[in-house]
């Protein structure tokens, strides 16, 4: 390859190192590759204080990126797949989905622990997920779930400071920055439930671009891709807004897929779970059907109820 390729990505430490992995993996394919890396700053990067869950636009840490490759600054973008919309954007598409690693959640604590029974009565737990801190009050109802926003190093950096007792975050980006020594709890993505698509990197191109298409395409991974869709397609179906509760996590054996869902009242008192399993080839059927089971289980009531919440506290 003679043309030198521009990847567009947040500017942050966390999607930096992950822009390198992809990098990496292209230049195992082609060795001679060129590609220069384009930092955006996105309205998540400027915007430091609310906390996720207050948030009203999707497309919070991706759409300035996704503005950068839509007006050829960039010839592909790198993603986490958890943060972009699940309506993808026009012009756009995902052209290759990375090797997975890392789906799960995991806690730092400040003192040295190896289980979150461990903590203090009434421990001070950092997080900026929903999703997380209604999974976190269903193991301990007696932890305090405090906001925290920044990135990995900032959150931590919170915890050691003595702000907070643990913190909960995405295992893959604590490992991608070399911090995986800090770690103190891995939790089963199986019982606590992580984000769709958590732990997956996307890489995004112009639809019409295809002879970069033919080049990052080489790195898509297949079981990752079908993982990941699966997991968004609960999003797709429930219709899920970023202020309900909800997991998803599907992994590929061979042929045949498994799929662990929830949606959540906000205290966690409702908490409906699910699983499905199947062929691989059904795997957004499957899906599918595991989404209408969570909506028909009480689901359909709970999303009801946070909508009409939401629409009181605007308007």
């Amino acid at each position: 390859m003679t043309k030198a390729l521009t990847v567009a990505t947040r500017r942050g430490d966390l999607a930096v190192a992950q822009t390198n992995i992809v990098i990496s993996a292209l230049k195992r394919i082609y060795p001679h590759i060129k590609v220069r890396t384009k930092k955006i700053v996105t309205d998540g990067d400027r915007d430091r204080e609310t906390s996720l869950w207050n948030l009203k636009d999707s497309g919070f840490f991706t759409s300035k990126v996704e503005q950068a490759l839509l007006k050829k600054k960039a010839d592909f973008a790198v993603h986490s797949f958890k943060d972009l919309p699940t309506h993808q954007q026009k012009g756009l598409q995902i052209a290759a989905v990375c090797g997975r690693e890392f789906a799960e959640d995991c806690l730092i604590a400040a003192e040295k622990i190896n289980s979150i029974d461990e903590l203090q009565h009434a421990a001070k737990i950092g997080t900026s997920s929903l999703r997380r801190a209604v999974q976190i009050k269903r193991l301990r109802a007696d932890l305090q779930i405090l906001p925290i926003r920044g990135n990995v190093l900032t959150r931590i950096r919170l915890l050691e400071a003595g702000e907070f007792d643990a913190i909960v975050l995405a295992r893959a980006g604590v490992e991608r920055l070399g911090l995986g020594s800090k770690i103190s709890v891995c939790f089963d993505q199986r019982e606590f439930v992580p984000a769709p698509a958590q732990g997956v990197l996307a890489v995004q191109i112009r639809s019409d671009d295809i002879s970069t298409r033919r080049v990052v395409g080489a790195i898509d991974d297949w079981k990752s891709r079908a993982a990941a869709f699966a997991e968004r397609q609960i999003l797709v179906k429930t219709r899920c807004g970023c202020h309900a509760p909800v997991g998803a996590f599907a992994e590929i054996k061979g042929g045949d897929i498994e799929i662990f869902a929830f949606i959540s009242d906000l205290q966690g008192q409702n908490f409906i779970k699910r699983q499905s399993a199947g062929q691989a080839v059904n795997t957004a059927r499957l899906a599918e059907k595991l989404a209408d089971e969570l909506l028909d289980a009480g689901g359909r009531e709970i999303l009801e109820k946070l909508e009409n919440d939401e629409q009181t506290k605007t308007g």
